[in-house]
């Protein structure tokens, strides 16, 4: 008897086991689901709106903390008369594409603007890259530092750091060497400056594949996945963000979290510049405007490294947000959640999920389409890019598969470890920790400003 007792106890938890299994399978299928279905929602709905469009009079934004401005304040933000504006360039090499992104900024409708563009060596080749644009671009008011000052142990931030001597305006807008963007970009961007309770405008980007299969798959990173979790998170009331492609804020913005020397020494100084600024009441609002940059990463370990350091910063900056990140990666989630559960339900759901998260990849691809038939200066002709973006909303959709399994496996990545690559050098994403310590330049520091233009 005490035998049967046992054996019932055994299939009882056999039973138990497997309830279980069912629950968890079907609860990962639905949620996975569910987050495929409503990032693609918000996706098309994006795309249909045109974000990307070059429409100069158009000014939409969001913020999660005065989205009540009405129609009337939108007209007013509309009216007001552009501000001159100081751009800031930070860059390091002659990166591919490099000329044809930032002459897109010497294509701007603003009336009254300046680009800054800054380097730590004089023998950097984007040296003579600004000095093309600024022979080819006479009219255009063009400033060049070159200061070897080290600050931190962020060497963007010093950059930025020696740059700002040189800003004259009180608008200033922060943008990487890799986007390229379109005539009217200037005057969108800076538009909701107007609103003092604003600290940082910033927007979202769209991946252009420089290469084959890997900077494709790099780019639906961008396109499939980071750009839609934060339309979501955004939908959702968030506005915990900033990015490097683009930051706009005022000078006494800057100026209220202490200039960018409170950033030398993070990682992340995009988010940090932002997360600063709502610490001292101010806004973040993330523009209409989506710019483009550049993947170009053409193998596997390239991409890893890159991706890697992304998903290790995410986990520092919400690590309990970041644990529950696998359930964007539809794929592996749905098959995941089949196996634990199989049966007509999770095979639904897989159905029902796999078309939603086809929705998104082909979105997002159409997306890019539509963006390539509007060209945005020389970058759209720029030699080797025009095959690269050539990414098919099929193409995409039989992609991402691969790309949610690759996805999935740098986040089981991330979960450890602290050290990233970026470009040459290593950091660690715990902030203010620099992996070696930093020498400051034994002679004092130098600034070199190129010939600059008026218009």
């Amino acid at each position: 008897m005490a035998a049967g007792a046992q054996a019932l106890a055994a299939g009882m938890a056999v039973v138990a086991a497997a309830d279980w299994r069912a629950v968890a399978g079907i609860a990962l299928s639905s949620a996975a689901t569910a987050y495929a279905a409503l990032a693609a929602a918000i996706s098309c709905r994006t795309a249909h709106r045109g974000t990307g469009g070059h429409g100069a009079n158009r000014v939409r934004y969001d913020t999660g903390m005065h989205a009540g401005a009405d129609a009337a304040n939108a007209a007013a933000v509309q009216a007001v008369e552009p501000q001159a504006v100081s751009v800031l360039k930070p860059l390091c090499g002659d990166e591919p594409g490099l000329y044809g992104n930032l002459a897109t900024f010497c294509h701007q409708a603003h009336p009254r603007y300046q680009i800054v563009f800054g380097v730590r060596d004089a023998a950097d080749p984007a040296v003579q890259v600004v000095r093309r644009l600024q022979a080819e671009y006479p009219g255009c008011d063009i400033a060049l530092a070159i200061n070897p000052a080290r600050h931190g142990s962020n060497p963007k931030v010093s950059n930025l750091i020696n740059m700002l001597a040189l800003a004259r305006h009180d608008l200033l807008v922060l943008a990487d060497a890799d986007i390229a963007v379109a005539p009217d970009y200037l005057q969108r961007v800076t538009a909701p400056l107007v609103d003092t309770r604003t600290g940082v405008v910033t927007s979202l980007y769209r991946g252009r594949a420089v290469g084959g299969w890997w900077s494709r798959l790099g780019a639906q990173f961008i396109d499939d996945w980071f750009a839609p979790s934060v339309r979501v998170a955004h939908a959702g009331g968030s506005s915990s963000f900033a990015f490097g492609a683009t930051i706009a804020l005022r000078r006494d913005a800057l100026h209220t979290v202490a200039g960018f020397r409170a950033l030398a020494d993070r990682l992340a100084d995009d988010y940090w510049l932002g997360e600063l600024t709502r610490r001292h009441g101010l806004a973040t609002v993330l523009s209409d405007v989506v710019v483009r940059t550049d993947v170009t990463e053409d193998s596997l370990p390239a991409l890893w490294r890159h991706e890697l350091r992304w998903m290790r910063t995410i986990r520092s900056l919400n690590p309990a947000g970041f644990a529950f990140t696998f359930i964007t990666f539809t794929w592996p989630m749905l098959l995941i959640g089949l196996v634990l559960a199989p049966g007509p339900l999770s095979a639904a759901l897989l159905i029902v999920g796999g078309l939603a998260r086809s929705m998104l990849a082909a979105a997002a691809a159409a997306a890019d389409s539509h963006a390539r038939g509007a060209p945005t200066g020389p970058a759209a002709q720029a030699p080797g890019t025009a095959s690269g973006v050539a990414v098919a909303p099929l193409a995409a959709v039989l992609r991402a598969p691969v790309r949610d399994l690759l996805l999935l496996a740098e986040w089981a990545a991330a979960l450890v470890g602290s050290r990233v690559h970026w470009r040459e050098d290593i950091f660690t994403v715990r902030d203010r920790i620099p992996v070696a310590p930093l020498s400051s330049p034994s002679t004092p520091s130098r600034e070199t400003t190129l010939p600059e233009r008026t218009p």
